[in-house]
């Protein structure tokens, strides 16, 4: 029987520029649309990082040579879901119609409400655009205000507020559609980050970290399964250590465990790990994968992958 599945595609999903990802949707495609043609349900989401920096610092280079003011980051999130999604969606339906397979597939503009006193915005770690010398990341301090970190030997990048994400705005869109047969792409990039001010939606500088906002979707449609999809196969513990082991199985208990023992690196594995763990807290019967891309179909299967489960 086919699962109600949500995906989160990771970075290598997508690529770094514009000719890389129509590249990397078109092997993305296959896979997603592999698990469709087994009968399983699926909702997309992806990640933003490169793609939301490159848009700010176009829109940002655009308001200083026209004396405008700059376009908020929660603008440019918003940006980065269409142009992502409309790759995502045209690859994705191109890929069923060649299996056959007459199923729409639809983008929907995806805000998500957190919490204004998110601890997260008292200290950013979020990293979005391209990489800086120590000069360079210097003078956007000086100049523009922006918090900047080194980030793993590779340079230094700006770095954001993450909350957690509260609600998905727009659930009962993305379950219309799903309801009338569709492929829904959304949350992507985390969602567009707001905050409720009475009725009103306000746009917040923030990048929501897409497994938690992945996680968040999963939660609310009620799904089966979260797949989140990065640039291994399983979860390693020492990881890349003489004595590295990988996982086929974790309880959240375990995972627990191995979170605070410090066995997976912030801003990479343990995002995964945790909102994982949160999915499959969340409901008897509800587990995670975590796998590679082009194995997403033999992990449903239960042949790869790391399963974290009650």
């Amino acid at each position: 029987m086919g699962k109600k599945i949500v995906i989160a595609l990771g970075g290598n999903a997508l690529g770094n520029n514009l000719p890389e990802q129509m590249a990397a949707v078109k092997k993305t495609a296959k896979a997603i649309a592999e698990l469709i043609e087994n009968g399983h349900e699926v909702v997309l989401s992806h990640g933003n990082g490169p793609q939301v920096g490159m848009i700010q610092e176009a829109m940002g280079e655009y308001a200083r040579l026209h004396d405008i003011p700059r376009i908020p980051l929660s603008v440019c999130v918003a940006m980065s879901q269409g142009y992502i999604g409309y790759d995502l969606q045209n690859a994705l339906r191109e890929e069923l119609l060649f299996r056959g397979i007459h199923k729409p597939v639809s983008t929907v503009l995806t805000q998500v409400r957190v919490d204004p006193e998110d601890p997260a915005f008292q200290n950013p770690t979020k990293p979005i655009g391209h990489f800086m010398t120590r000069e360079e990341a210097d003078e956007m301090v000086a100049a523009k205000g922006w918090v900047v970190r080194e980030d793993a030997g590779r340079g230094y990048r700006r770095v954001v507020a993450s909350p957690r994400p509260v609600e998905i705005v727009e659930i009962e869109t993305v379950k219309d559609l799903m309801n009338a047969g569709q492929v829904v792409v959304a949350a992507g990039g985390g969602g567009i980050p707001v905050i409720a001010e009475g009725l009103h939606l306000k746009g917040v500088p923030a990048v929501i970290d897409k497994d938690f906002a992945s996680e968040k979707l999963a939660e609310m449609i009620d799904a089966d399964c979260l797949i989140i999809l990065t640039a291994v196969e399983k979860v390693a513990i020492n990881f890349k250590k003489p004595d590295e082991k990988w996982l086929s199985e974790l309880s959240v208990d375990e995972a627990a465990e191995y979170v605070k023992q410090g066995h997976f690196a912030p801003g990479s594995m343990l995002p995964k790990v945790q909102a994982a763990m949160a999915f499959a807290a969340s409901k008897p019967g509800r587990y995670a994968l975590i796998t590679l891309l082009e194995k997403a179909l033999d992990g449903v299967e239960g042949r790869t992958g790391t399963v974290i489960r009650t």
